[in-house]
């Protein structure tokens, strides 16, 4: 592989990535086998630079090629748009796996929760669309295919974040039944959108004590218990103890719903089984 040094843009990009490794698992993986042109590093990088720069095709990438210190960076001095195309679809994913915990577990042995009394684990899905000629097992309406990428992003302390977890599937799978996978955590609070809602899930997670605050739809049923008081001058607008959920559909125990406006102006409706007298979430 090209060396990288630490004074080039790639070198300052590439410095977390554990390089001996990583020239490991491409020479594991057999990755550069009669590759003469666009190895794994030079493909890596060029991904790199154009999610950083923000390149929205393959035919602009190759277009940037032209430059001559991303020639330099990459090695390459052109690079066709079927080559670009070919080695992405040869690309065994599991590199980009691997290189992805091996980041995380970085990023775990320098993270330490002195000042957050529970740390903030944020679940969210983002739906990756795909030609549906190409790839029909992926088919999720008439006319579009695609994959669900579900994302758990750890809130540390500053205002800093990090992904910890991620899991793929196929995009016309409901959110809700990834809270399986990513839910496993006590020493945290998890935050996630109504796309997750469950209320069977919730009562399990309640009963094993986990904790979470999710967005409830408006139209939801509820039924009010208690008036909470708030303080004055709130961002709060109520804050109530609720039974949630119809008679056919409804949980078992009591949860906190609080309602709030955002920075548009928007009511939103927050459900959490945090009851904590001192913590007011907003």
């Amino acid at each position: 592989m090209d060396k990288i040094t630490g004074k080039t843009s790639f070198g300052q990009w590439f410095s977390p990535i554990n390089l001996p490794l990583f020239e490991e698992n491409v020479k594991t993986m057999k990755l550069d086998y009669y590759t003469k042109k666009l190895t794994t590093e030079s493909l890596l990088k060029l991904l790199l630079f154009a999610q950083l720069q923000e390149i929205e095709s393959l035919h602009a990438l190759g277009d940037c090629l032209f430059d001559d210190q991303l020639q330099k960076g990459t090695d390459l001095d052109s690079i066709s748009i079927s080559q670009l195309s070919r080695r992405l679809n040869g690309m065994n994913p599991d590199i980009f796996h691997r290189l992805f915990l091996n980041l995380v577990t970085k990023i775990h042995a320098k993270t330490h929760y002195t000042k957050l009394v529970m740390p903030l684990k944020v679940i969210d899905s983002s739906t990756l669309p795909l030609n549906l000629t190409n790839h029909p097992w992926a088919k999720f309406r008439k006319t579009k295919a695609g994959v669900k990428l579900h994302l758990r992003l750890v809130f540390m302390e500053k205002g800093t974040s990090n992904p910890e977890k991620a899991v793929m599937t196929s995009a016309k799978e409901h959110d809700r039944g990834q809270l399986e996978v990513l839910v496993d955590d006590k020493d945290c609070m998890y935050v996630f959108d109504r796309g997750y809602l469950d209320y069977e899930r919730f009562d399990r997670m309640t009963d094993d004590g986990y904790f979470f605050l999710s967005k409830l739809r408006k139209n939801a049923v509820i039924r009010e218990i208690y008036d909470f008081k708030l303080p004055e001058n709130s961002p709060v607008l109520s804050d109530q103890m609720v039974l949630i959920g119809t008679t056919q559909n409804r949980a078992e125990n009591y949860f906190r719903l609080l309602k709030v406006v955002d920075t548009k102006g928007n009511e939103l409706h927050l459900l959490t089984n945090r009851f904590d007298p001192d913590q007011l979430i907003c």
